[in-house]
């Protein structure tokens, strides 16, 4: 027998065997991240992923905006993200290059699961400010988390 053929005889042994189980596979969830230690080190998290969760504050829809390459944008909006301890600025991009209409996801008191990059103060760039989009300086010191994922929180 083949050296593939004797790792994957028993791969796919294991897995029939899992799929005609009637006991259920677990499967674990991303680890959350709380805010508060986003915003103590945000140097640490700047341009990671993180999982967080908590309520939806403040919703508002943000006007059309233009990216450096000259596309507009449309349906971004931004809202607040509160946990128990802390509360982040969360944005959530719009969809450049086609006019289109889109509501926010979430309205506020959501309970949700946010999926973000983070971006930390001090290493330019840009972030989404109810202005439109504006480049990051030094003195502003904003931390924000860009969505890259919203799901709902079951109660």
């Amino acid at each position: 027998m083949s050296t593939s053929a004797r790792i994957v005889i028993p791969l796919v042994i294991v897995l029939l065997t899992l799929m005609g189980a009637n006991t259920p596979i677990p499967v674990r969830a991303e680890e959350s991240t709380s805010i508060q230690q986003i915003l103590e080190e945000p140097r640490v998290y700047h341009l990671r992923h993180a999982t967080l969760r908590g309520i939806v504050r403040d919703v508002q829809p943000l006007a059309p905006y233009t990216v450096p390459n000259g596309e507009n944008c449309y349906g971004a909006y931004l809202f607040r993200l509160e946990d128990d301890e802390a509360t982040i600025p969360v944005a959530v991009l719009g969809i450049c290059g086609r006019p289109l209409v889109r509501d926010p996801e979430v309205e506020d008191g959501d309970r949700v699961e946010v999926s973000v990059t983070i971006q930390a103060p001090s290493h330019g760039g840009y972030y989404l400010s109810f202005k439109g989009l504006k480049m990051v300086t030094e003195q502003e010191g904003v931390v924000q988390a860009v969505a890259d994922r919203i799901l709902p929180i079951a109660e």
